[in-house]
């Protein structure tokens, strides 16, 4: 029977009573996005990026794979506060899932409203629960102070989830502009924290609060800039010139890691563009490396030399610069580096060293990367500053911390040892390492030889016996077997790869996350 309504305009089609119906409603909703999606509007975006600083979206696309992003509580907020000044979801880094949340500064001074508070909750949640990395974009005021106006019940926070995810998830904090408060203590909460310089700035409560409960006029960048908390506190791991490099920064690190506690560190062999992980002669060691233990070096030169080609990361750099802490790939395996810094204070550590290595021993164990310790220090920092500053309980966390590994340790002591400077940097074999190396003219002993004899007020010639065992080199721990063996320096990326090599069968197979009885000093 012929249609009466005649035949279909392929042009125009007829639209169906329940397509119709929907139009209203969808269109409703897209409304509701692109006021959720304006941020601050044009007039505050436009001031906000006068200097080239990226916007919250902004710094959310450049940190994920593109177009991979898709957001949660887009909503939330209303159309008066556009997501509740938090921009929050999930997406990509190089095709592995993360979570990512953004305070945006534009709306709102980027203050943690009740529906940002639940949407930073529920994020960090998720990242546990689908065991994904969680990166937070930080600039923000901290709570709102018109949330005591609003009743609410007590409910979770994103605090307490942050605080589960350690050790569980790798977390990182990305600091674009000044942070307070509650948004603050996400940065310590994290196991790499990111500062922009110039920008990013932490603290507990801004100028103006400092001004009102202590009267110290104090600007942003002197209360908890880069500087302070890169240099000084150790609050923070490493700072970059603007957001994008900072993003950059952030996705680098995550790189080595793998995304959870039950995964294996990701590799990076040739088939991703890494030709130099094979076995090779690090001859320009015996150009960089002294023999002579009193004079100094630059231990970063010798990192790049040993580990594959421009893949080591160095992480707090200005922060107990005496030891060295670094993420590297050796035959195209993430592995983590501990190593003394010859070229600060000969390589003493001091309680700030003693803490970093510490903490990002801690970190690194938690996600399975093998370790590498290379030795050059006189000791642990003797002197009433550094007494003060808690240079024993520092130094008994670290070697705490290196003792708890269950992941390969690989030591090498490349000059000197004394004390409890070799004991930190897990120069006893039978401590649980792989291999343990030495090379040779290597100076060891509890303290070094003249300053113990004199203190113990020695006769002339057990002094001089004292010092000539000292400068015997590595032969007599050798023989004692303190040493796996006696190196040429040359032949130290290849030690390093056989130890791994020789670990096959703790750095393959299925892993879980790390739990600990008892406590670090």
């Amino acid at each position: 029977m012929p249609d009466p309504a005649g035949p279909a305009d392929p042009d125009h089609p007829v639209e169906s009573p329940h397509r119709a119906a929907w139009r209203p409603l969808r269109d409703d909703l897209a409304r509701r996005r692109t006021a959720a999606r304006a941020m601050g509007g044009p007039a505050k975006l436009a001031r906000y990026t006068a200097g080239g600083r990226l916007t919250a979206r902004a710094r959310v696309d450049a940190l994920l794979d593109p177009g991979s992003f898709t957001e949660l509580g887009t909503l939330a907020g209303g159309a008066d506060v556009p997501a509740d000044a938090f921009v929050a979801g999930s997406g990509r880094v190089d095709g592995r899932p993360v979570f990512v949340g953004a305070e945006d500064f534009t709306v709102q001074g980027g203050s943690i409203g009740p529906s940002a508070a639940a949407k930073r909750a529920r994020l960090a949640r998720l990242a546990g629960q689908e065991r994904a990395p969680l990166v937070m974009l930080l600039e923000g005021a901290g709570h709102r102070a018109t949330n005591a106006l609003q009743g609410h019940t007590a409910s979770p926070n994103d605090l307490q989830a942050l605080t589960e995810l350690a050790g569980v998830v790798p977390t990182v904090a990305v600091v674009t502009g000044p942070s307070a408060g509650h948004g603050a203590l996400t940065a310590p909460l994290s196991d790499f924290v990111v500062m922009v310089a110039g920008e990013g700035a932490l603290f507990t409560a801004g100028p103006p609060l400092v001004a009102a409960a202590i009267g110290e006029q104090v600007d942003k960048l002197t209360l908890g800039g880069a500087d302070v908390h890169t240099v000084l506190s150790g609050v923070a791991h490493n700072a970059a010139p603007d957001d994008a490099a900072a993003l950059r920064l952030a996705r680098r690190y995550l790189s080595y890691l793998p995304s959870n506690a039950w995964q294996r560190p990701p590799y990076a062999g040739p088939e991703h563009g890494n030709a130099d992980t094979g076995p090779r002669p690090v001859d320009a060691l015996l150009d960089l490396i002294p023999p002579d233990a009193r004079r100094p070096y630059d231990m970063r030169a010798v990192l790049e030399t040993v580990f594959d080609a421009a893949s080591v990361l160095e992480l707090q750099p200005r922060f107990g610069a005496s030891v060295l802490t670094a993420l590297a790939r050796l035959g195209g395996h993430a592995v983590a580096v501990v190593a003394n810094q010859p070229a600060v204070r000969a390589g003493t550590i001091d309680a700030d060293a003693a803490a970093k290595a510490a903490r990002f021993v801690e970190v690194c164990g938690a996600f399975h990367l093998p370790v590498v310790f290379l030795a050059d220090n006189p000791g642990v920092l003797a002197g009433s500053a550094s007494e003060r500053a808690g240079i024993l309980r520092a130094s008994a966390r670290l070697f705490a911390a290196q003792h708890r590994l269950r992941v390969p340790k690989l030591h090498v002591t490349l000059r000197k040892a004394f004390g409890f400077g070799s004991s930190v940097m897990a120069m006893n074999p039978f401590d649980a390492q792989t291999v343990s190396y030495a090379f040779p003219g290597v100076t060891l002993g509890g303290i070094p030889a003249a300053s113990g004899a004199a203190t113990a007020k020695q006769d002339a010639e057990t002094s001089a016996r004292l010092v000539a065992n000292e400068a015997s080199g590595p032969w007599r721990s050798a023989n004692a077997l303190s040493y796996d063996d006696v190196i040429d320096p040359a032949e130290l990326r290849d030690v390093l790869l056989e130890g791994l090599a020789r670990a096959r069968a703790r750095t393959e197979g299925p892993v879980e996350p790390v739990t600990h009885t008892g406590y670090l000093p």
